[in-house]
């Protein structure tokens, strides 16, 4: 056995402890004062992100085992009941949605649609130009584009378009990439902003953030994988994937490892970002939106990814749940570092891809 299936049945042994512990609310995940706060323990962003790594690891090796921590941990949280309904919460519905399709349960189904309908049909509201608000469980985030939304909420969409049929859902997760791209990705740098608000029409603090950076590295590709794209947007995701690639290439660590704070050597080195941009690159460059010249940039990360899996299967060095920087960028510098069921998941999907 090679150091990557080693690493990968490390992860696996370490992926439910870390996905059943008590978040930490506090840490940028869930606010006091929540109804039904205990359903949202278990229905997050950071459950939903680490579900879907599962289920790429499930569908590339066919291990029945992974299969069953799928189905056992969707089957409690529906028969526990489901919390509200928002951009963060939504995320779980990308790995059901594969789910439901590949094991014809209805049930699955059923609420895979009744909340892509919420999102699709206005249950969510809109910012100006009709871009998703990043709605979170204890914030509305009025009139705010986050890059975490894609990941979170727009893939989900596209997925149920692809299972569905749905030109009208693959329609608007084509027009909510795009203008989530217009707002967030910096023309002149090649990175991207982590949010962007029509209240003053700026980018807060201005933060280059390596974890939101990092899921449009991996959201991009996912989507020309999941649904037909004009050969002229595909080029366009192509040429914005090599300008971040780019980008962060001359900003990587020589450990091999990105800042929490891409562009600032001050800010802590992070491991979800890291994996997360690794995943990205090989997944783009499969895909031909990347040259394969780039591949050396995923191959630098690498052993940096294989260092921060310990020996309990526990992603280290990742940076815990993250709101907006809203006024410097020192609040990225302060998220405390913990692991979390998405550093889980994106080491698990760069090490699927280098295999």
């Amino acid at each position: 056995m090679d150091i990557i299936d080693q690493k990968l049945d490390l992860l696996i042994k370490g992926f439910l402890p870390v996905l059943c512990s008590d978040p930490d609310f506090d840490n940028g995940v869930l606010a006091s004062g929540i109804a039904n706060r205990e359903r949202y323990k278990y229905w997050e962003w950071t459950q939903g992100v680490g579900l879907f790594g599962l289920w790429k690891l499930y569908e590339k090796t066919g291990n029945k085992e992974y299969l069953d921590i799928l189905t056992n941990y969707y089957d409690q949280r529906i028969k526990e009941g489901l919390p509200g309904k928002n951009v963060n919460t939504m995320a779980p519905i990308l790995a059901l949605s594969f789910l439901a399709e590949h094991l014809h349960r209805q049930d699955y189904m059923d609420v895979c649609i009744e909340w892509t309908e919420w999102l699709f049909n206005g249950g969510l509201e809109k910012t100006k130009e009709g871009g998703y608000q990043h709605r979170t469980t204890d914030d509305f985030n009025d009139q705010e584009l986050w890059d975490d939304t894609l990941m979170m909420s727009v893939l989900p969409l596209a997925n149920m378009g692809r299972i569905l049929g749905r030109k009208d859902y693959m329609d608007e997760a084509e027009y909510q990439l795009l203008l989530h791209i217009e707002h967030l990705a910096d023309p002149i740098t090649g990175l991207w902003y982590h949010g962007y608000t029509f209240k003053g029409n700026h980018h807060f603090a201005a933060a280059f953030w390596g974890r939101g950076n990092s899921w449009a590295t991996i959201a991009l590709p996912l989507f020309v994988e999941t649904i037909p794209l004009s050969n002229a947007v595909k080029r366009y995701v192509s040429t914005v994937i090599t300008r971040q690639v780019e980008a962060i290439a001359k900003l990587q660590d020589p450990s091999g490892y990105w800042h929490t704070l891409l562009d600032k050597e001050d800010s802590y080195l992070e491991s979800s970002c890291t994996c997360g941009f690794g995943y990205g690159i090989l997944k783009s460059i499969k895909l031909g939106l990347l040259d394969e010249k780039y591949r050396s940039v995923a191959e630098k990360a690498l052993p940096a990814a294989l260092k921060a899996i310990d020996e309990n299967g526990v992603v280290q060095m990742c940076s815990g749940g993250t709101p907006m920087g809203r006024e410097s960028q020192d609040f990225y510098r302060n998220i405390p570092v913990h692991p979390m069921p998405y550093g889980q998941a994106m080491a698990m999907l760069f090490l699927i891809e280098e295999k």
